[in-house]
């Protein structure tokens, strides 16, 4: 057997096209236009890079892109003036601060600044207890991301099992309960749960986003399974020369394609979806401040 790749590239393109299309229709009808804010501190190469292709993506599809790049030094008074600034501003329905943060910075705090309505990375308190109580909330967008890409693979996941290998806020808790809203009887694994593999082996869902390169091999993946690898990781790649390095993630690809019944790639797969539910978030959210119908498939 060789596993159906899931062309992450290919299904964020089409989120994007939904989200440009639904704002197409939000100017004309409504003459809104959704506003999304990021705001950077400090210069972190892969941050920097990160925001521009958010911006970059913002006004491709139509909404308006707000950039605020603040000085490492920035203190923590200006930083939560700047966000209560964008909290009060109707033009703009989305906020992203871009983690991390300076080392004297508190993110929890930061974090929890921002408007929950438009808390578009999900990260705020109530969102988290909103997800936690199966109620309305702003999903962080990389589990949003693998849900709709396991929807879209398996329809109906009612009754799977399901494996979360990982325990972060950002991924491993939330998609848990993401899972569990959609029916599947769900494990949240670790590096320390005892028998790992054999936890691994019952799921018909496997989320690999433990932050392990190739940590889990192909004999841990249930024959058929889906897997959605997370894991993002940057190894040393001497093939390509001397101080060249490659991409991979959580889940031993090589061996995991010849097992599984679908699986994600590394790159191309989880990553690219997650910038384009950044954007579905943030339609999301202007429709909920105008009151206004949410658009269909592009939420939990």
């Amino acid at each position: 057997m060789t596993a159906t790749i899931i062309d992450g590239k290919a299904f964020a393109a089409g989120i994007r096209a939904r989200v440009a299309e639904h704002v197409t229709r939000l100017k004309e009808e409504s003459g809104i236009t959704p506003g999304l804010a990021v705001v950077l501190v400090g210069e972190d190469p892969a941050s920097a890079v990160y925001v521009r292709n958010k911006g970059r993506q913002t006004v491709e599809v139509g909404m308006n892109s707000y950039e605020h790049k603040l000085p490492a030094e920035t203190s923590e008074g200006d930083l939560l003036a700047l966000i209560e600034r964008l909290n009060a501003d109707p033009a703009v329905h989305g906020i992203l601060v871009q983690l991390p943060l300076p080392k004297h910075l508190n993110a929890d705090l930061v974090i929890n600044a921002i408007d929950p309505a438009k808390d578009v990375d999900g990260f705020h308190i109530s969102n988290v207890g909103l997800l936690g109580t199966g109620q309305k909330a702003m999903v962080p967008c990389t589990p949003l991301g693998c849900l709709m890409m396991l929807r879209d693979r398996l329809g109906d996941l009612s009754g799977l099992d399901a494996v979360v290998v990982g325990r972060s806020n950002i991924v491993g808790k939330p998609m848990a309960q993401l899972l569990l809203g959609d029916n599947c009887t769900v494990t949240i694994a670790h590096s320390r749960t005892k028998n790992l593999a054999e936890v691994c082996r019952r799921a018909d869902i496997l989320v690999a986003a433990v932050g392990r390169p190739g940590m889990i091999p192909g004999d841990w993946v249930k024959p058929g399974a889906t897997v959605i690898d997370v894991g993002i990781n940057r190894i040393p790649a001497p093939e390509k020369g001397e101080g060249k390095t490659r991409l991979v993630g959580d889940v031993d690809f090589a061996s995991a394609v010849e097992v599984a019944g679908a699986i994600t790639p590394v790159p191309g797969g989880v990553g690219p979806m997650t910038i384009a539910c950044l954007l579905a978030n943030t339609l999301t959210a202007c429709c909920r401040a105008h009151g206004l119908t949410e658009p269909e498939g592009l939420t939990a």
